[in-house]
This record gives C-alpha cells, sequence and structure tokens, in this order.
C-alpha cells in the first residue's frame, strides 16, 4: 500500500517559479517515456504530434475569485471562493480563521457589497452568499487573481492576462489549468496544421485539483468534486482519436472521469474511450487507476506530496516520475503554476 510519504522529493526552493516568462512559449518541456527523458522546449511539442490525435485542453477561466470584506468589528478577512453551488449567488470560500466569523454575520467588501456567512466547514471554508445582482461584475471590480499561496507574493497587473489562458472561455475557475499557459494563439493553429485536432472540454477548478494530502494513507483523502463537461460532439472525436493527448491535469481528470462513466455501460454498449459527461467530479487518481482514454499528457511540475504528483505517478510510473523529477531539479527546471513543463507518455502495464 501507497502511502503519502512515498510522493515525497526534495525540491530547492528557489526553482519556484513565482512569476511567468516574457513570453509564453518560451518554456521548457521535459519529455518522459519511460525511463527515458530528453530535455525540449515547449515548441517541441509540435514534433510529437500524428495525424489523427487529438489534442484535448481545458478551457474554463479563471475569476479574481480573491477578495477582502471587513466584518462588523472592523477586522479584514481575506476570502478566496473556490466553489459555486446551484445558486449562482452562494460559493464555498476558503478564509484564514474562518471559524471566528459567526454564521448569520455580514461582512463588507470595499465597493460595498455585503455577503452573508451562511455555514461553516472544516474542509471547505465558508459557505458565503453575495447580497448583489451579479456575482462575477463585483469580483470582476474588487477581486484579485488567485495566485498560489507558494508564489509569496501580491497580485501583479501582468497576473490578470498571464494567469489565463489564450483560449479561455466559461468562467468559473480560481486556479488556472496551468499547463495551458504555454500555449500562444499560434502555437494552437499550428497543432491543426500537424493533421491533429483540438478539443476544449470544461473543468471549473475547484479545491479538489490543488488541496493539500493531510492524510498518511492516501485512500483516506476525500477530493473536492468540480464540475466538469465534454459535449456528445466531442466525445465523437474523442473516440475516433488515433491517440488523445490532455493538456493539463484537469483535462486528464474529466476524460478519465468520462471513461468511468464509459465503463459502467453494458460490454455491448460502451465506447471506444468515454462517454459525454456533465456533472461534478470527484476523482481521485492513484498509482493502480487503469486509464481509459488519455494516452500523452502534457503537464506542469506538481508539488511534493500532492494529489497531482499522484496522478502523474498512476500515469507515467511512481518510479520514473521521481527519476524525472530529479533530473529537473538537476537541470533548474521551473516548477508549479508559472513553471516549465513535461510530456509524459503513459507507462504500459
Amino acid at each position: 500500500m501507497l502511502h503519502t510519504s512515498d510522493f515525497d522529493f526534495d525540491l530547492p526552493a528557489e526553482l519556484i517559479a513565482s512569476h511567468p516568462l516574457a513570453q509564453r512559449d518560451a518554456s521548457r518541456m521535459l519529455v518522459v517515456n519511460g525511463n527515458n527523458v530528453a530535455d525540449k522546449h515547449i515548441r517541441d511539442f509540435l514534433d510529437f504530434l500524428q495525424p489523427g490525435d487529438v489534442v484535448v485542453f481545458n478551457n474554463s477561466r479563471v475569476i479574481p475569485a480573491r477578495f477582502d470584506a471587513v466584518d462588523k468589528d472592523g477586522n479584514s478577512h481575506e476570502i478566496t471562493l473556490h466553489t459555486a453551488t446551484d445558486d449562482s449567488k452562494t460559493w464555498w470560500g476558503l478564509c484564514k480563521k474562518f471559524n471566528k466569523i459567526a454564521i448569520g454575520e455580514r461582512l463588507t467588501i470595499v465597493d460595498g457589497t455585503e455577503i452573508e456567512i451562511v455555514a461553516h466547514d472544516d474542509e471547505s471554508g465558508l459557505k458565503i452568499r453575495f447580497h448583489c445582482d451579479n456575482v462575477f461584475d463585483v469580483l470582476n471590480a474588487v477581486g484579485k487573481m488567485p495566485l498560489p499561496p507558494y508564489m509569496k507574493r501580491e497580485e501583479e497587473e501582468a497576473d490578470r492576462e498571464r494567469y489565463q489562458t489564450v483560449y479561455a472561455d466559461p468562467i468559473g475557475s480560481m486556479a488556472a489549468p496551468t499547463a495551458g499557459l504555454h500555449f500562444t494563439d499560434e502555437l494552437m493553429r499550428e497543432i491543426e496544421t500537424r493533421g491533429a485536432t483540438i478539443v476544449k472540454v470544461t473543468l471549473h477548478v475547484g479545491a479538489g485539483t490543488w488541496m493539500p494530502v493531510k492524510t498518511e494513507n492516501i485512500s483516506e483523502h476525500k477530493m473536492h468534486s468540480e464540475w466538469c463537461q465534454i459535449t456528445p460532439e466531442q466525445a465523437d472525436i474523442i473516440n475516433n482519436a488515433k491517440r488523445v493527448i490532455a493538456v493539463g491535469t484537469t483535462s486528464m481528470r474529466t476524460l478519465e472521469s468520462a471513461a468511468i462513466d464509459n465503463r459502467k455501460l453494458p460490454a455491448d454498449k460502451q465506447n471506444k474511450r468515454i462517454v459525454p459527461i456533465c456533472r461534478a467530479t470527484d476523482i481521485f487518481i492513484t498509482p493502480g487507476y487503469r486509464f481509459g482514454a488519455v494516452d500523452v499528457l502534457l503537464t506542469n511540475f506538481h508539488l511534493p506530496k500532492s494529489t497531482l504528483f499522484m496522478l502523474v505517478s498512476a500515469f507515467a510510473g511512481l518510479d520514473e516520475m521521481k527519476a524525472a523529477y530529479a533530473h529537473a531539479v538537476a537541470e533548474k527546471y521551473r516548477f508549479f503554476s508559472y513553471g516549465d513543463c513535461c510530456l509524459l507518455f503513459k507507462k504500459e502495464s
């Protein structure tokens, strides 16, 4: 049985990227195929494409989900929204010392908007109801881009554009699907020039993607759910692919959630890879998982002991990923959201 400590590795703090490179497509790309690694560049991604491939991106748009609100005693609280409820004006949000804010209390945002505390939860934080006409209008006016805490800095003007993919469309994420940050409009066009097809699915990134694992037994970790969608038309394209290349772990989790739904059908009703999906997913991929949709994964470098490092280890092999990350550290690759990326080929069982 694997434990959280099995997914630990040494990472010098200076390799954590706190700012993006000047150009999106300037990042390095480590190619990992079994025990073979090769130092490449994100533009070399095109050379690994084959006619008939389908490249799947997550097109969710990041909202400026972080804001300050003042309680009745004048204390300021920083809140980061992470999950919308069925009511568009009610959200879950993370906040330090959230249990000190009473249920029913109203806080005021800098523009005068009031929010009401509806509930507490040890994992999800505060359940908040906005008293306004449009939550997104308020967030666009006063919110900040929710940069990960390991960047240890405040939002800068450039983050409004750079912590967003060039193809972002439906709003709803509280963190960027960061593997997509490397792609420019030109690189997207070149993918199709090489004979591959682009499909843009949606997973609204919430706490499930990046919440730390707090249990030593990984089977006891509870993933937060996140909403995702693959349309019937997109599913048809994916099922007819020569290979499926997922750009980012959120694309991977969406595709594999649809693959699980496909496997639940009677054998004579199953598709080649997936069925359409439009639901919340709390899929937690760890070594031993049987992949049903994805052949190749492009992803950034992830935190030690994180669910995302567990996912890539399930896909490409734990020993192989530890060796690849050790190589990346030695070669001074840039880690995490604004860092470099790696192209992973599925380990054959």
